[in-house]
């Protein structure tokens, strides 16, 4: 059995007589065969949890609840850190290359997968994201009751994130510098880039050491917007080093990913005010970005 709880679908309107002929056409790219065998598993379900069947009647709005699958999913070779457990938080070191929620080809092999069959814990969820190129610090949820309040702090920008970066030196400009862009949809659907129009994206930039060609930066992200200091270093001719979305796309998402050249940025710490103690509360990651051979 999964540890990752179902996925929902609410089913559309339709001329359909049964679920599975529903779900079929909903999700093209899954068999009839496929949906056949998760039901005989007893992995489609109604809104109370009791098994669907083939012939189970079609209602528009009717509640289904599914188990994602991904046959034979690549293990990812890297093991997260738990950093902090309590009744309401979960704080979490994630390694390069393990996506923090079920996702395209990872279900099991996610961070959120894992510590839930880690911890026993069915209510695990990720207060915010971070891709699975990056590695470190992930907020999460561990009791549904105080979610919201914890939801509001990344909400209200109430949370300082601070990343490292290492990317090629910029000895032209002066740092600190503050980047302030609007970011959209660009090409394929999984990019980003900058365009015109109000700004919806800030990211302070420092330098804190240099090494030859390559320089170590700290990053300070104001908003959180997807890829965002990924293409706000691109921008500015410094993309980080062993990127292959930004500036230029190096791959199709369907290589192998290459272990030994893990994406060098860090989500490193995380502040806040705690709002249920008032507290000040601060999270570090044990990890390190390596400098890349010369």
């Amino acid at each position: 059995m999964s540890s990752i709880r179902p996925s929902t679908l609410h089913l559309p309107a339709g001329a359909w007589t049964t679920v599975l002929e529903c779900l079929c056409a909903h999700f093209p790219a899954i068999s009839r065969d496929t949906w056949l065998d998760r039901m005989a598993r007893g992995r489609v379900l109604d809104a109370d949890g009791l098994p669907v069947g083939p012939l189970h009647g079609y209602r528009q709005g009717l509640r289904i609840q599914y188990f994602r699958e991904v046959l034979a999913e690549t293990p990812i070779p890297f093991v997260e850190q738990v950093l902090h457990v309590d009744e309401h938080l979960v704080v979490a070191d994630k390694p390069h290359f393990l996506s923090v929620m079920p996702a395209g080809e990872y279900v099991e092999e996610t961070l959120q997968a894992r510590l839930t069959r880690r911890l026993g814990n069915p209510h695990l969820v990720p207060l915010h994201r971070i891709d699975r190129h990056t590695a470190g610090l992930v907020l999460f949820s561990a009791n549904p009751s105080s979610r919201g309040a914890y939801q509001a702090l990344f909400r209200e920008r109430k949370i300082d994130k601070r990343y490292e970066a290492i990317a090629p030196a910029l000895p032209h400009l002066d740092f600190p510098v503050q980047r302030t862009t609007r970011l959209v949809a660009s090409e394929p659907f999984f990019r980003m880039q900058e365009g015109p129009g109000v700004a919806n994206t800030e990211t302070r930039i420092e330098v804190i050491e240099r090494n030859g060609e390559w320089w170590r930066y700290r990053l300070f992200p104001v908003t959180g917007k997807k890829h965002q200091l990924r293409v706000h270093m691109a921008a500015l001719g410094a993309g980080i080093c062993n990127d292959t979305f930004y500036p230029a796309l190096r791959d199709e998402r369907d290589e192998a990913d290459d272990y030994s050249r893990p994406l060098k940025l860090l989500a490193q710490a995380l502040a806040f005010v705690d709002p249920l103690t008032g507290q000040a509360r601060m999270f570090e990651s044990g990890l390190t970005l390596d400098w890349p051979e010369h």
